[in-house]
């Protein structure tokens, strides 16, 4: 059962989730951290020991808010209630950022976060959107704190603006009687299941993803899909003719006339890497020297012309079988 044990700064516990969650799991064991940014215990592991990390759960107080511009879906990339994840995603980002210390990390003053957020809408001419979940999974961390739905229905009482968040998560039963106030944009990650099964380890499959979005789809919250991250495997063409047939099946009516569609090829990296081949060994290798370049320090994506490659597929695949959908990019 997670989590293993639980790393906190005491501070935490002066706020009511702080509390909630320590009765909650009042019979993990908790050890007292100054930092939940500088756990040495932890940063000294292997990398080897990757999956054992993500077992654990560390508990702190955010107290970085800096908004950052976005050009995408949303106007402001927003730190939230949480940073991290329990999956094992081989190409997350937050890897790049974290390490190998990418376990979850919940924040407890959720008040402070969200009316940040409130003023700062209400300071602005226009309706923003705001990406609340670019650091973590919220429908997962939601399963934990209730965090997910609180905000949802604390921000379904405003009048402007909109937050998102991206999932690979099916656990939204609890969200979908919430007064919402149509100002919630969740967007369904998707993935042929091979790829699932392969690269992203401890998420929802397929079909429970789809089925989650139909439902929050009919529960009157606005929706997206992200195809992302596309991996070029030897067979990725079939695998994703498969994956956007699947979808023409599978998604709803409703979805299919509203969602956008953001569709992202893997970026890479060598603290992947390093990290992958000593806590997967036995896992398929993502880099491929002959079919990626450096972009960045460290980093890989795949080369131009395999892109474009990819892109014309995508769009021609995407015009035959979900020609109803609108694509907003392809990165």
């Amino acid at each position: 059962m997670f989590p293993d044990k639980i790393y906190f700064e005491p501070d935490s516990l002066n706020y009511e989730l702080g509390g909630l969650l320590k009765e909650k799991y009042k019979d993990i064991p908790w050890i007292p951290i100054e930092s939940h940014n500088k756990i040495d215990e932890l940063r000294t592991r292997p990398n080897k020991d990757f999956p054992e990390l993500k077992r654990l759960l560390v508990i702190g107080v955010r107290k970085t808010h800096n908004y950052v511009p976005n050009h995408k879906v949303s106007d402001y990339l927003v730190p939230y209630t949480s940073s991290g994840c329990t999956a094992m995603c081989h190409y997350c980002y937050l890897v790049c950022n974290y390490n190998k210390c990418s376990y979850l990390r919940l924040f407890v003053n959720r008040e402070q976060m969200l009316n940040k957020i409130i003023n700062h809408q209400a300071k602005s001419v226009k309706d923003n959107t705001y990406e609340i979940g670019s650091n973590s999974d919220l429908v997962l961390e939601n399963t934990i704190t209730g965090n997910l739905s609180w905000t949802i229905e604390q921000f379904g009482k405003t009048d402007k603006g909109f937050l998102t968040f991206p999932t690979k998560f099916n656990q939204v039963d609890p969200l979908l009687n919430l007064n919402h106030g149509g100002r919630i944009i969740m967007r369904m990650s998707v993935n042929p299941q091979s790829i699932i099964t392969m690269f992203e380890p401890g998420t929802s499959g397929l079909n429970a993803r789809i089925t989650a979005l139909n439902k929050m789809c009919d529960a009157g919250y606005r929706v997206g899909i992200l195809i992302a991250p596309v991996i070029l495997t030897d067979d990725w063409k079939q695998l994703y003719s498969e994956l956007i047939a699947i979808l023409s099946m599978q998604l709803s009516e409703k979805v299919k006339r509203t969602a956008l569609v953001e569709i992202i090829f893997m970026t890479y990296s060598f603290v992947h890497n390093a990290i992958n081949s000593e806590a997967f060994p036995d896992a398929g290798k993502l880099y491929d020297k002959d079919l990626m370049t450096g972009r960045g320090r460290g980093k890989y994506c795949y080369k131009n012309d395999l892109k474009e490659d990819g892109e014309l597929f995508l769009r021609q695949q995407m015009n035959e079988k979900l020609k109803e959908m609108t694509i907003l990019y392809i990165v």
